[in-house]
């Protein structure tokens, strides 16, 4: 007798139409009436005020606005818009009913907005991509229609949500690019292997598929290397345009491939591996079983293959200490000439073990290099390594040194760029708030600002006090950019801070190459004050 098949359930839940009204901070519902009578407009901003957990950095970038105003203010609101006002009403009484007891408040504006069918809102903002010192307002959003003055600090808590995190990416992002670089101008390094030396592995530490998507796109403004695969279509979707080459990676094995046949068959998956990819580069976690015996054996019996290929095989340990690991336990930073004589002879005479050695030198020695015009050392071009676990920019920062004292350039290895540099960041890491700074009461314009006596930090003594008034950008007489509080119609004319999304439309979009582009002439504008 055939046993009874199990039936499966399957049900599919639809966002419902109140969806994009719930994603608020509850204490936002009533502030309609907690504002009081009178007012008719409200303008808030976004602001980058500390770099106190992040002190190499000295400017954030603007990023992550137009994603915001596609997905939320356009996408996320569809439903609700395209909705029964009836059903819509009800489903938004009968959800604060519960939520809020005794003090629900009925959903006349909500009415009001639904018949309205858009949202009544302009944001202006600087052209993402550009580089904000500390305290400098990034954009703007106020109320276009004054009965709906409640809006722009309802959606705060969403803007929130949706930019401090690739806004925050993106800054790390370049104090990478920026360290990489000039480690490569200093030991003769190709300056364009640095779009590939920092690769983004960041996504399975990421708090969600979606969080992954827009802080890889944050990481590919500055890079072009990454395992994000989500990013690639979060840029095509909010980014769109002649964008070019977005993003790159290569073939590349994990634990699961390498240990699949024991440690007595690590041998044959890299013969495997090698007659699968013919040609270009390939990636072999190398640290399943013994690393330094994949270095020292495995591939000296591969050499002449590895070395007859037209590629490059990249090694990957993937475990100890990055800094020791790649460039050995000898470090060289802090000596004396006479101290890295000694490390030659020592070298020369087989005496160093391979953990004092390092991969580098075991490589170089295994398969040639050369020596570029700076006179430091470059593999072989059919041998590479990679490290991308436990990088952080103090790390990357100690290979380096650690490398140009052996005398190897800096581009010899690619860094991994994992989630303790993109995922473990919050909000705070930037110090990115939302403030309302100006509104219109009984026809007349109010300078709001926030000033808490109790907001100062005790011991860097900054304050948490907000900007006042209406707002605008310009750059002073060095070209940086400045805050004007208190902004007269002009100043807003000329300012930095332009309409990009006005009544439920875009008015200006920007493609991701212009903000690659945006981003590389601000970078280029910084270093030339610098150096003034």
């Amino acid at each position: 007798m055939t046993a009874a098949v199990p039936t499966l359930t399957r049900r599919i839940t639809k966002p419902t139409p109140i969806a994009a009204l719930m994603a608020a901070d509850g204490y936002k519902l009533d502030h309609l009436r907690a504002y009081g009578p009178g007012v008719t407009r409200i303008l808030i901003n976004w602001t980058n005020r500390s770099n106190k957990y992040l002190p190499d950095a000295t400017h954030a970038v603007a990023f992550g606005v137009q994603a915001f105003a596609q997905s939320y203010l356009t996408e996320a609101w569809e439903p609700f818009f395209a909705a029964d006002e009836d059903f819509v009403a009800s489903e938004y009484e009968r959800v604060l009913g519960a939520y809020l007891g005794p003090n629900t408040i009925g959903s006349d504006h909500i009415r009001a907005l639904h018949r309205l069918g858009y949202l009544p809102l302009e944001i202006r903002t600087v052209p993402e991509g550009t580089l904000l010192p500390f305290g400098v307002a990034a954009l703007t959003i106020e109320n276009t229609i004054p009965e709906f003055f409640w809006l722009p600090n309802y959606i705060e808590t969403a803007l929130s949500a949706s930019i401090w995190h690739p806004a925050t990416t993106a800054t790390i992002a370049v104090l990478y690019r920026e360290l990489f670089e000039a480690w490569a101008e200093r030991t003769g390094g190709d300056l364009a292997a640095v779009d590939f030396q920092a690769h983004d592995f960041s996504m399975r530490g990421q708090t969600s598929i979606e969080s992954a998507a827009a802080s890889g796109a944050g990481h590919l403004i500055s890079f072009l290397g990454t395992d994000s695969l989500p990013s690639i279509d979060w840029i095509d979707r909010f980014y769109p345009g002649e964008n070019g080459w977005v993003a790159a990676s290569v073939p590349a094995t994990e634990h699961s491939v390498m240990c699949l046949r024991g440690q007595d068959g690590e041998l044959e998956t890299f013969k495997h591996l090698l007659h699968l990819y013919p040609a270009g580069i390939v990636s072999a976690v190398s640290d399943g079983y013994d690393f330094w015996g994949v270095l020292t054996d495995i591939l000296p019996k591969l050499k002449d293959q590895i070395m007859a290929r037209d590629g490059k095989l990249v090694i990957r340990p993937d475990s100890g200490d990055p800094v020791d690991i790649i460039t050995g336990e000898t470090d060289l930073t802090k000596s004396s000439p006479l101290a890295r004589e000694n490390y030659a002879d020592l070298k020369a005479d087989g005496i160093l073990s391979n953990e004092q050695l390092g991969a580098i030198e075991i490589l170089g020695d295994l398969f040639g290099y050369t020596i570029n015009d700076k006179g430091y050392k470059v593999l072989d071009q059919h041998i590479g390594l990679i490290y991308g676990d436990s990088i952080t920019l103090d790390r990357a920062k100690r290979i380096f040194e650690r490398l140009e004292a052996k005398g190897w350039a800096s581009t010899n290895v690619v860094l991994g760029i994992g989630s303790f540099s993109y995922q473990m960041v919050s909000r705070d890491t930037t110090g990115g708030a939302v403030k309302a700074t100006w509104a219109e009461v009984d026809g007349q314009p109010v300078d709001i600002q926030k000033d808490p006596k109790t907001g100062r930090d005790p011991i860097t003594g900054e304050s948490k006090k907000s900007a006042k008034g209406r707002l605008a950008l310009t750059r002073d007489e060095t070209g940086e950019i400045a805050l004007i509080q208190g902004a007269t119609p002009e100043q807003e004319a000329a300012s930095l801070l332009q309409p990009v999304w006005v009544d439920g439309a875009f008015v200006r979009i920007q493609s991701f190459e212009d903000v690659r582009q945006t981003l590389r002439a601000e970078r280029a504008a910084r270093a030339a004050r610098a150096a003034s």
